[in-house]
């Protein structure tokens, strides 16, 4: 009997640690696309300056190119405006809606509003507002380092203190 029961607590005790964890890393997860997304913006930059190629062509590109689940969101787009005739600022706005990152809302708002102007300008227009949309995701990357650092320790030390604490209650 003591064996289950120790079992029990101790499977408490790692819920709550492990639940701590996940917690925590979605702050770190949040950093790391916010600069994955401004590395795949550089990207699409150089290409509409220097390629001239389609959006769909450049998107296509960086869907098959990048290994994060950002990937996912270029292929939607493609996916969008191919399959469903939608414009490329409803298909942009929708896969960014659709997308299963860690990103908050305020992120996601910066980048859908990048998606409204693409392929609406001259090359040197879409090249202006990527850089801008590229400055305030900078911004963005700050502020998650911030409440990575912040949050991240505060977590997994809360998800081990509660589990601690349901065991020594149930003990």
């Amino acid at each position: 009997m003591q064996i289950i029961k120790f079992s029990i607590l101790t499977l408490i005790f790692l819920s709550s640690s492990y639940i701590g964890i996940l917690i925590s890393k979605r702050y770190s997860n949040r950093e790391i696309e916010l600069k994955e997304f401004k590395k795949i913006l550089n990207t699409i930059k150089t290409k509409i300056k220097f390629t001239y190629q389609p959006l769909t062509e450049i998107f296509e590109y960086t869907s098959k190119n990048t290994i994060s689940a950002i990937s996912k969101i270029f292929k939607n787009i493609n996916i969008n405006i191919n399959t469903k005739n939608m414009s490329l600022a409803n298909a942009w706005i929708e896969s960014i809606d659709n997308s299963n990152l860690n990103i908050n809302e305020e992120d996601k708002n910066i980048i859908k509003a990048l998606g409204k102007v693409l392929g609406k300008t001259d090359v040197e227009g879409q090249v202006s507002e990527i850089e801008v949309t590229i400055s305030f995701i900078d911004n963005q990357i700050q502020k998650a380092e911030l409440e990575r650092q912040k949050n991240e320790k505060l977590y997994k030390t809360l998800g081990t203190i509660i589990g601690l604490t349901i065991v020594i209650i149930l003990v």
